[in-house]
Formats: structure tokens, C-alpha cells, sequence
């Protein structure tokens, strides 16, 4: 383990085996490389709500500045449109999605049919998250998961009175029409697109709007920067991925990442269900 580099991990597909969660000795190891002084932390496309959970029993990672100060690592959520401080609960920076664009998102996620969650912030560490019609039963289990979580707030059959504090869209839907209305919205507005596979359901996509320039690229520039590391490795799996994969030093595949993912990748290292990125962070 290199103490000079911050480790970035993608969650899901790559941190979390095939039952979403993060194994027991995963957390083991884990704590110990950062009680040993590893800059680690995740970039992922969930909130805080979720990920609290995930990540439970992982302390947070330091690094120092250079006046010798001990700050924490936080976390990269919402693919980058934030950045997140556990120990605090709260957000230490967050970009909104200009009001304009906004509702030309909705205009068009209305015209292809599908229905998007929106997610709204409220303070600096709660999200209040609308959906508009009934759901499918993919979304309705996205629901049910999230639900009871603290940090975020379901209302059902509802769309927010107030565009001018959407965090992100999200939006399930068949792989066609998810990719097609990703065309169309790269059109329409010039907010962050990305559509990516699901990594269980077959033939599934999902999509997600952030504001302008967001990505877990440019929140990797940002961190990098912050902590002072000399050096970057990546972990993931999927096409939203990508980005950070070509912004690291060092682009690490998991072994059951999609072929677009290892063509980027310096390294392919083991499946999400080997342990494989703790066991790399070790013997870096």
C-alpha cells in the first residue's frame, strides 16, 4: 500500500459483491489500510442515504495539508455533483442543476415516456425526491430499498413545485429507450448525461442528469488537487466509469467489468465477489 496515492473505488459492480453489500472481510482489511494510512474513498452514483449504509464500519480516510492539518477524505457521490463528509452529515459541495435545463429535462423525459425521479436538495444534507406516476415494479423496489433511509425523503406521485434546486434525475427503463432519450437529451440540454447497463436485469438501463461539467472525472481533478496525492488509482466496472478510468494514474478493471471497462483499464484484477479491491489496494 502506497500512502502517496488516493485509492477511488466505484461501489456497485466493483466494491459490493453480487448481493449489494460490501463483505465482512472487505470492511476488515479496509479499516485496517486506512488505520495504515490509505487515502481511500468511493466515487458512486448513489446519495449518502445509501451509501452510510454500505460503508458501515469503514472509517473515513485522512489526508494532511500541507500546513499539517488532518482532514477527512469525503466521499464522491451523485457521480461527482457532490462531495460528501460522513463524520459531519453533511455536503461540503454540491452543484444544482440550472432551473432552464431542468425543465427541459422533465419536457423530455416526458415525451419519452419515461418517469424520472428528481431529486431536490433541502439544507446542506437532505433530499426531498419526487416521482411523478405509478411505478414499474423495477422502480417501485428501487423505492422500497431507499425508503425508510434517513438523509432523503420519497413523495409519490408528485413533481417538485420548485425547479430550482434538482440536484439530479434518475430515470429505469428498457436499454432502448433509456438510449435513445439519452441522444435526445444530450441535445436539449447541456447538463451531464450518462446512461449505463444495470449489472442485474437484462436488457435494463438506467440514466442520469447532473448539472453541467459534473462527473466522477472532474470530482477526481478536484480531489486530487485537495488531498495533495501524487498519484490516482481507480476502480470500476460500467460505462459511467469510464471517465475517472482515463483521468487515473493507474485505470483498474474488475475482473467482471464490462469489455468497454477493460479495454480502458491498466490493470483487470478479480471479480467484485474476490475481495479483489482491498487485496490490490494491499499489495500496491
Amino acid at each position: 500500500m502506497r500512502t502517496d496515492t488516493l485509492y477511488i473505488t466505484d461501489l456497485d459492480g466493483t466494491l459490493l459483491d453480487d448481493t449489494s453489500h460490501v463483505p465482512p472481510q472487505a470492511v476488515r482489511m479496509l479499516s485496517g489500510l486506512i488505520h495504515d494510512g490509505a487515502m481511500f474513498t468511493v466515487a458512486t452514483a448513489r446519495t449518502p442515504a445509501t451509501v452510510q449504509g454500505l460503508l458501515k464500519g469503514v472509517p473515513a480516510a485522512h489526508f494532511t495539508t500541507p500546513a499539517g492539518e488532518q482532514l477527512r477524505v469525503p466521499w464522491i457521490v451523485m457521480t461527482g455533483s457532490a462531495l460528501w463528509d460522513n463524520e459531519k452529515g453533511e455536503y461540503t459541495e454540491i452543484a444544482l442543476i440550472p432551473e432552464a435545463d431542468a425543465m427541459a429535462i422533465r419536457a423530455a423525459f416526458e415525451r419519452s415516456g419515461l418517469r424520472p425521479f428528481t431529486y431536490c436538495l433541502s439544507g446542506n444534507s437532505f433530499l426531498n425526491v419526487y416521482h411523478p406516476q405509478a411505478m414499474s415494479a423495477y422502480e417501485n423496489s428501487f423505492y422500497q430499498d431507499r425508503r425508510r433511509l434517513q438523509l432523503k425523503r420519497f413523495h409519490l406521485d408528485q413533481q417538485p413545485s420548485d425547479m430550482a434546486h434538482v440536484v439530479l434525475f434518475f430515470a429505469i427503463g428498457p436499454e432502448e429507450i433509456i438510449e435513445a432519450t439519452d441522444r435526445e437529451l444530450k441535445s436539449a440540454t447541456r447538463c451531464a448525461v450518462a446512461w449505463y447497463r444495470d449489472a442485474v436485469r437484462p436488457a435494463t438501463g438506467l440514466i442520469d442528469l447532473y448539472a453541467p461539467g459534473v462527473s466522477k472525472a472532474s470530482a477526481l481533478r478536484k480531489m486530487k488537487e485537495r488531498t495533495g496525492a501524487r498519484r490516482v488509482v481507480v476502480f470500476g466496472d460500467n460505462l459511467n466509469d469510464l471517465p475517472m478510468l482515463r483521468e487515473a494514474d493507474v485505470a483498474v478493471a474488475v475482473g467482471n467489468a464490462l469489455p468497454e471497462v477493460k479495454a480502458q483499464a491498466d490493470v483487470v484484477i478479480g471479480r467484485n465477489t474476490e475481495i479483489a479491491v482491498p487485496k490490490f489496494i494491499l499489495n500496491d
